[in-house]
């Protein structure tokens, strides 16, 4: 892996990590997970398996060491690169659409609601949220907003980051 590759996706990561810090919470102090945007972003970009396995680890331990989720800390560090690979292999099928704006915006959709998914199974199964009412509950009023958050932000940024990334000769070639 290249050094530029490594400094890129640490910078995601280092700039997910601030708006994770950043965005208020907007349900009992939960906080949409802007993280996974940035992780998606690098996915986008660097479309082979060290990259997104090392981009789902680092956003792993982030996500989960800043979380303000009750025990968030093994449900992020299941999730995150679980998600990653998911959102890879989803991006491979899509390969056509997938490096395009539109595509983008529906695989980060996609890719937000399968993280929420695995992280509250998770966070049921081990930490012990209280039954599926729980669960429901917080699916509606977090995952899916940040999930339609997620999606406006990519329309906006991946874009921009592409083009940079392209005319610096940065991206990964399809």
């Amino acid at each position: 892996m290249k050094a530029k590759v490594l400094v890129s996706l640490a910078l995601f990561v280092g700039i997910g990590a601030v708006l994770h810090s950043a965005i208020p919470g907007f349900f009992f102090g939960m906080k949409p997970d802007m993280m996974l945007l940035m992780m998606f972003l690098g996915i986008l970009l660097f479309p082979d398996k060290k990259s997104v396995g090392l981009l789902g680890m680092a956003t792993g331990i982030i996500s989960g060491i800043t979380t303000s989720f009750p025990g968030g800390l093994l449900p992020n560090l299941l999730d995150k690169p679980t998600t990653a690979f998911i959102f890879l292999a989803l991006l491979l099928m899509m390969k056509k659409y997938g490096q395009t704006t539109k595509g983008a915006a529906v695989l980060t959709a996609i890719g937000t609601i399968v993280s929420g998914t695995i992280f509250l199974t998770i966070a049921l199964l081990v930490v012990g949220l209280p039954g599926g009412a729980a669960f429901s509950s917080l699916f509606v009023t977090v995952v899916l907003p940040t999930a339609l958050i997620n999606t406006l932000a990519i329309l906006f940024v991946y874009p921009l980051v592409s083009s940079i990334f392209k005319r610096t000769n940065m991206a990964a070639q399809p």
